[in-house]
């Protein structure tokens, strides 16, 4: 993107009625937000969903000179800016109709990985979701994901923490301008933040972290992932919009259960009730899932141990498979008499030991 066509596009962000959703046809209509400008009324209204009074607000010159002083404290900051019609835009977020058309970063951000999982959840975290946010992400790290979240107090910050201790990319999506950071006791943070991943925004330097900024934020958080985790929830909160324009966006979602007496284990029952959610109990149920698998060749070699002790369990798998050579899932589950939804986190343990491997066709064989 040429610095003519990111001080047009900073621009038309910038007028009265034009939100993303009538950029993004205004730009696709005319070719770029150059020709946006440059169009002539009749050519304009020839635009479906767009009315007389946003061609009207195209006049005002005024916008560009807030273009002009937001692309010189982006020049000054060195800060990345990705556009919603070049390649390196998330890939999943292109896909949502009301996605950002202009995202800015710091940090190093590469999201080529297609592992890309967001975990939320409520601000007054326990030490029952801190302990299974930090086992959750142990598990997986194997598997290199990209951690994304709020960079807010609670769920968001502790899981950003884990994962940069697990050496994984993490991203932290604000609710303002890249020129201030919020909560600001999260500022010691921003350092190792941007070494392990960085941060994303869709909004400029002159944005405070308002109210309603966190319900645009949330719907990135949801976009730009293969799927949404709510690890801790009271019946009400911010992590249940983002569960819900996940689904709205055809996204998995999933919910840690917890007793029926916990404040801040409703929202997650009751998304789990409701069914909008998948129930997650163990980093088993997030691979089965979604069809992950330990990739030897690109991701971390989970190395075969010395000594392994295996639990009664998996002696029985491990024996099994090492009579029949290979076996599907299913077929494990049936002949070791073990359920379909505690086999997936046996075998995902078996893994992690270094003593099985997954295979096409969801077959599993002994190392």
């Amino acid at each position: 993107m040429t610095q003519s066509e990111l001080y047009h596009t900073l621009a038309l962000m910038q007028v009265e009625g034009v939100g993303d959703v009538i950029a993004k046809k205004l730009i696709q209509h005319c070719g770029n937000a150059t020709e946006v400008f440059a169009s002539k009324k009749s050519q304009l209204q020839k635009i479906d969903g767009i009315g007389s009074v946003v061609i009207k607000n195209l006049q005002d010159k005024s916008v560009f000179k807030k273009a002009e002083a937001e692309l010189q404290f982006i020049a000054q900051e060195n800060i990345s800016t990705t556009y919603f019609q070049e390649e390196n835009y998330p890939e999943r977020l292109k896909n949502c109709y009301d996605s950002p058309v202009l995202l800015f970063q710091a940090g190093n951000i590469d999201l080529q990985n297609q592992k890309i999982i967001s975990i939320v959840g409520t601000r007054q975290i326990t030490t029952y979701g801190m302990e299974f946010t930090k086992k959750l992400i142990e598990e997986i790290s194997p598997l290199n994901p990209v951690i994304v979240s709020g960079f807010a107090y609670g769920v968001d910050i502790y899981a950003h923490q884990i994962a940069m201790d697990c050496g994984l990319q993490t991203i932290g999506v604000l609710a303002h301008g890249l020129n201030q950071i919020y909560p600001k006791t999260h500022k010691k943070y921003m350092a190792k933040m941007e070494q392990n991943g960085g941060f994303l925004t869709e909004f400029w330097s002159t944005s405070n972290p308002d109210k309603e900024n966190f319900i645009k934020r949330n719907r990135i958080v949801a976009g730009i992932s293969e799927a949404t985790i709510v690890i801790e929830s009271a019946e009400r909160g911010g992590s249940l919009v983002t569960a819900n324009l996940a689904n709205d966006y055809n996204r998995d979602v999933f919910a840690v259960p917890g007793r029926t007496t916990d404040k801040y284990s409703q929202g997650c029952n009751n998304l789990i009730k409701t069914q909008r959610a998948n129930l997650l109990t163990s980093a088993a149920d997030l691979v089965y899932i979604l069809n992950w698998e330990l990739q030897r060749e690109s991701q971390k070699v989970v190395q075969k141990q010395l000594f392994v002790t295996l639990t009664d369990e998996e002696q029985i798998i491990y024996d099994y498979l090492q009579k029949t050579g290979k076996e599907m899932m299913d077929i494990i589950a049936l002949e070791c008499d073990f359920p379909i939804y505690r086999i997936s986190s046996i075998l995902l343990n078996m893994e992690l030991k270094g003593i099985i491997r997954p295979l096409p066709g969801k077959m599993f064989e002994v190392v």
